[in-house]
Parts: structure tokens; sequence; C-alpha cells
């Protein structure tokens, strides 16, 4: 055995406090002490399921399948079940824990059911897994927690994530150029619409039919309010009522997820969460539409979109509104108070690049790809600054750009019989949305290369013993203490 060889063997990286578990999952794991009895299966199923609990969460909350299946494999080897092997796919995942040649296999399966997206819950399961790798829980204890974050309710009621919607939409519309009582009018619109899909997830109506709803309501008070200012003789500019709106349902959909998956080789749950993404893009499509023509019947139509005279704000409006609006969207989705500052921050880095570079002439998704590099380059050093999972920042930062203006803009041109234009303008829409989602991974990808965790030594599968200092008399007596977790309670 070389020199190089045997010093790679006593080199593993550790899994401190401030680390985020997403940067050390693919490794190898701190092994613990005394490793689990694999002839024992009840133990070894018990370590199973709480990996796969967790799992469970990362998954729900749009980790990619790459991802969420290392931190499943981390935290069982951790645990000491380190041959084994994680199967996830769109919405269930598996494993298989080989025992040795005269042992038949453990496996486990969990179906993730969907639910409302709570970011708390995933900050404190990355937590808990940074507690685990650290060697500071037993599996019933961490179990045990699991539980508890699980069954859980939301960290703070519902209605603070109803302003958090509101008041993003209001944000969105400053950032396309709205003036502040457009702002209040999409604030009342999308809180009618929250409360109306509220009431519809009650009585289990499917979500594409919630975003049919959404996208209606996102219209109609945008058509009345028009009709009145005609009537008046004022001037209303009701598409910036309803982009904003567009962008607020739009908001929250794994689009990230689903492009990280196929860019890192996993193509079946790429292949399933895109196909999620555009069934409830196209239900926001028909509620925006079917809006239209019964506006257009009630004698509310609305003029023909001017693409010249559609811009956004200027540039340092620009880029409070994002940053406001990254920061509501990560209060509507439950998450910890020390996430929004990080979430303002790169929400508001996004609008500064992606409005100099369209300033300057550079096409949307040139700007939209580039910006959303640096908002996962810089949002994932500031989540993990903040110690909160790089997920939240990335998808919060992003959110103010998703290119909701291109789809109504698409849909007009539909209903106007401009089915060429309408193509052109959908497929951009697209091509937007897709740029942004690898500008996020190949952003998340620099954080994570550049924010190296840091190197503890081992040897064999014993933790390195720390020394600790006595006072018997001077000098200082130096003994050794074991690493054993339990010993360090």
């Amino acid at each position: 055995m070389t020199v190089r060889q045997r010093l790679d063997r006593l080199r593993l990286v550790a899994l401190g406090e401030r680390t985020a578990t997403v940067d050390t999952a693919s490794l190898p794991a701190i092994s613990p002490l005394r490793p689990v009895d694999l002839t024992d299966e009840t133990a070894v199923t018990e370590i199973l399921d709480v990996a796969i609990t967790v799992g469970e969460v990362l998954l729900d909350s749009g980790t990619g399948a790459i991802d969420t299946a290392a931190q499943v494999r981390l935290v069982a080897s951790t645990y000491g079940v380190a041959r084994c092997e994680v199967d996830v796919t769109y919405d269930s995942i598996q494993m298989s824990a080989d025992r040795g040649a005269n042992l038949p296999a453990v496996t486990a399966m969990r179906g993730v059911k969907k639910r409302s997206l709570d970011y708390t819950r995933l900050a404190e399961v990355d937590s808990l897994v940074r507690r685990i790798t650290t060697g500071r829980l037993r599996p019933d204890q961490a179990r045990d927690r699991l539980a508890e974050i699980v069954a859980a309710d939301h960290p703070y009621p519902r209605a603070v994530a109803a302003l958090g919607w509101s008041g993003m939409a209001a944000a969105v519309t400053f950032l396309i150029g709205g003036s502040g009582w457009l702002a209040l009018l999409s604030f009342a619109t999308t809180t009618a619409i929250y409360s109306v899909n509220v009431g519809l997830a009650r009585i289990s109506l499917p979500f594409f039919y919630q975003q049919v709803a959404g996208g209606f309501l996102a219209v109609l008070p945008a058509a009345v309010l028009y009709r009145i200012g005609v009537s008046l003789s004022l001037g209303v500019e009701p598409y910036r009522v309803i982009v904003s709106g567009i962008i607020v349902l739009l908001a929250g959909l794994s689009l990230v997820g689903s492009v990280q998956d196929a860019i890192t080789g996993a193509p079946v749950t790429a292949a399933a969460r895109f196909l999620e993404v555009l069934v409830f893009t196209a239900g926001v499509v028909a509620g925006v539409g079917m809006a239209l023509r019964v506006a257009s019947k009630l004698g509310a139509t609305l003029p023909p979109l001017d693409q010249t005279a559609f811009g956004y704000a200027s540039l340092p409006v620009m880029v409070l509104s994002s940053g406001a609006a990254s920061a509501c969207f990560a209060i509507a989705c439950y998450a910890q108070a020390r996430a929004l500052t990080a979430s303002f921050l790169s929400g508001a880095v996004g609008a500064l690049v992606s409005g100099s570079l369209l300033d300057s002439g550079l096409g949307p998704v040139v700007a939209s790809a580039t910006a959303a590099t640096v908002v996962g380059l810089a949002g994932g050093l500031l989540a993990r600054r903040a110690v909160v999972p790089p997920l939240i920042v990335a998808v919060a930062g992003i959110t103010p750009l998703v290119p909701g203006l291109a789809v109504y803009r698409g849909l007009s041109e539909i209903l106007d019989d401009q089915t060429s234009a309408a193509l052109t303008d959908l497929a951009s829409a697209l091509a937007v949305g897709c740029a942004l989602a690898a500008g996020v991974t190949l952003g998340e990808w620099g954080a994570r290369t550049i924010r190296r965790p840091r190197i503890r030594a081992r040897f064999g599968d014993v933790h390195r013993p720390r020394l600790v200092a006595e006072r018997l008399g001077r000098p200082r007596r130096w003994r050794v203490v074991d690493a054993d977790p339990d010993s360090r309670r």
C-alpha cells in the first residue's frame, strides 16, 4: 500500500454543526464506535426506518433524488449499515441492507405522501441529520425525534402564510412596474385565491383544479377593474395584476428538482416531476383562458397586450421588490426566521444580475440562466452561513424570475388566434424556466465545491480519541477520553 493510500484511509470528512448535510452526503460516513449487530434484524430494521423517514421529508420538500438517496445512505452507514442499496423515485423510496452472505437482506419501502410545503420541517430534519452523523443520537432517539418533526403542526398560523403569498404578489407587482394601488389589488386577489384553494384542499379536490381556480380568480378582478376604469376614463393596466397572480401560482412547483434530477442522473424521477410541473402549469393556463373568455362575454374585454409597452421597474426597485418577494415566499412556505435574510439577499442578487443583463441587450434566457447561477452560488453560501438547507434559499431566490409575463402573453395570443406567436412565447417561457433550474443547479454545485467541510482523522472504525485537560496540580495532566457518543452524554 502506498503512502498516499495510507493517508487516504486516515482522512475522513467531519460533519460539524455548521456544515450542510448535502456537502457530505455522498462521502463516507464516520463509522460508529460500536456498529449495529447485523444479525439482529430488528435493530437493522429500526435503522432503515430512520433513514427512509429522513428521505421521505427530503423528497417531499423538493430535494433531488440523487441528494435524497445520498443522505439516506449517509444516515444508514453512520449507524453501521454501510452496505445498502437505495432507490429513490418520484413518490417512493426503497432500501435494501446487505447483511452478509449467510443472512437474508432486510428491505424497507416508503411511499411519499404529498402535503403542504413546510421548509421548517425540512430544516429540522437537516439539523437532525447533522446530529446523527456527529454521533449524538442513538437510533431510537432519532426515530422519536423524527416522529415529532413529522407530526408537528406548522410553526406559525396559516394566516401568516397567507400574508406571505399576498405580500409576494404585491412585491411582484412592483417588480414588473406596477403602482401602489395595483399592488394592493394584487394583494387582495391573492388573498382570495389562497382562501378559495384552502377550502378546495379541505374537500380533497386535486391540485390541478385548484390551479384552474387560481388562474380564473387571478384574471377576473383585474378585468372588472379595467372595465370600471374605462367607464370612468381612468388609465388601468390589468396585466400587471394578472401576471403577478400567475407568478404566485407557479411558485413552489418542483421545476428546480425536476431539472436537477435530469442533470444529475435520475431520469425517471425527472420525467415524473417535469410532467407534474407541466400539468399544474396547464391548470393555470386553463383557468386564465376561461376567465378571459368569461370577461369578454360580460363586456370586460381586456385590450391587446402591447409587447413594447410592458416592461419592468427601474433596477433599484427591481432589486428591492425581488428581495421582498423572495422573503415573502419563504414565509409562505413556513421557513424559519434565519432563512428570511438569506432569501431576501438571494432574490435581490438575482434581480440585480438579471436586470443588468436585460438592460445590456442580452436575451431573457441568457439573463435568467446567469442570474440563477449566481443565485445558486450566493444563495448556497448564504444558506450554509445561516445553517439552513440550500434548497430553501435557491428556490426563494429564483421565484421572482418565473416567466409569468411570457405565459400570459402566449395565452392572450392564443385567444386572438395568433398561434405562431403564442407558441413562440410559451416556448420562451419554458426555456426561461429550464434555464432558471439549470442555473441554480450549477450555482449550488459551485457553492458545494467552494465550501468544503473540515477534515477529521480516524483509524479503522473508531473515532479519534479526544484529549481533555485535568487540573491535578501543575503542570496540567492530560487524559484520553473515549469518543463513544454514549460517553459524551
